[in-house]
């Protein structure tokens, strides 16, 4: 996360109201239920994505890499969501990086 120009995306999947109280610095938000070939087409088709959501009870990350993967996306799960980066000693920021709504 720390060097320039990573070659993923770190998608935070779930609701805009839990990734304003605190995410992952880099992270795009896009709810799991948003995630949609429209929305996607933003990406080039090769873009590796890399989501997470609350933690290990929360199924978002799981229903998000599933809609990815539909598309024909790359896609890997952040074991641990959010939980498991503060657990591990890491920090979360407030700062709002949304992927603007687009007609689904």
């Amino acid at each position: 996360m720390k060097a320039p120009g990573p070659d993923f995306v770190l998608v935070d999947v779930r609701g805009p109201a839990s990734f304003s109280e605190g995410h992952v610095q880099g992270t795009i938000n896009i709810p799991h239920g948003k995630i949609t070939e429209s929305r996607m087409a933003a990406f080039p088709k090769d873009t590796l994505f890399v989501v997470y959501c609350n933690g290990p009870h929360c199924n978002g990350a799981n229903k998000a890499a599933v809609r990815l993967a539909r598309q024909g996306r790359p896609v890997k799960m952040m074991i641990g969501g959010v939980t498991g980066w503060v657990d591990d000693g890491f920090t979360l920021v407030t700062s709002v990086e949304r992927v603007p709504d687009r007609a689904s």
